[in-house]
């Protein structure tokens, strides 16, 4: 399975424009093969917009959401849609199960290739230092790991890396592969370098991390987008420009490493 993830510059314009780039990126993949696409984390307005959350927030039947489905199938590939912010009223209206409380959502979302939504996951740890997404936005509550040629996958956001035993939990629900859509700032490069490897390496699966990268008034993007194979060696990489990491991915590698190193079975 041929993954790629599209790290896409941020800023706090146009959605629209943002959705364009986001499609290009998918369609120029999808001619190179890949099978999969990952965007970053909120890519569409810039985490670090945070005036405008309430401004482009939208239900999961929404313009942007509905975007997001048809350049899945337009170009017949997986895509984990980094992140949007989600109305969570306004998709409790559509008929989506949400978490009670309401509010707004820091909300990712994979299609299939056919465009059906196949899960969502809230972002369960909202960041609260020098940022005012712990304050704009609600909390998710669940986790829903998805089957995607031949791999189990799950996802987090980007804070949540911090806290492993989310991770665990998703070990434990067998999952294979990890997405991590994120807009992780300078300067903490090293902090995003070791802990994305980190989780790769205590649960033996791979794990593709999407950074975005550009320049807000109070942060900076630092990108390096990183695939890890179960072992924890980074498969491609990228710097601190828009990018496309691409490697190929074999289901049956993270079962090989899991019986010759069980570590995970060694739990107590």
């Amino acid at each position: 399975m041929r993954l790629t993830l599209a790290q896409l510059e941020q800023d706090a314009g146009s959605v629209d424009t943002a959705l364009d780039a986001a499609e290009s990126a998918v369609e120029d993949a999808a001619a190179d093969g890949a099978d999969l696409v990952a965007l970053p984390e909120l890519f569409a307005v810039g985490y670090f917009a945070f005036e405008s959350y309430a401004r482009v927030a939208e239900g999961l039947d929404g313009p942007t959401f509905g975007r997001l489905r048809d350049i899945a199938a337009d170009h017949d590939v997986g895509l984990l849609a980094g992140s949007h912010v989600e109305d969570l009223e306004a998709s409790a209206d559509a008929g989506y199960d949400v978490p009670d409380n309401g509010g707004l959502a820091n909300t990712t979302t994979f299609f299939d290739r056919d465009g059906s939504l196949q899960t969502t996951y809230r972002k369960h740890h909202l960041f609260g230092y020098e940022s005012a997404e712990a304050r704009l936005l609600t909390a998710g509550e669940h986790l829903e790991p998805f089957e995607f040629d031949g791999f189990t996958v799950g996802t987090c956001t980007c804070y949540d890396l911090r806290f492993p035993e989310l991770t665990r939990e998703l070990v434990d629900d067998g999952v294979t592969l990890l997405l991590v859509p994120s807009a992780w700032p300078y300067p903490r490069v090293e902090h995003w370098q070791t802990l994305t490897r980190a989780r790769a390496i205590e649960n033996l699966w791979y794990l593709g991390a999407i950074n975005g990268v550009g320049a807000f008034d109070s942060a900076t993007l630092l990108g390096r987008s990183t695939v890890y194979d179960p072992w924890g060696t980074a498969l491609a990489s990228a710097g601190d420009r828009p990018a496309h990491v691409t490697a190929d991915l074999d289901p049956d590698e993270v079962t090989r490493v899991r019986e010759e190193f069980p570590a995970l079975a060694d739990r107590r």
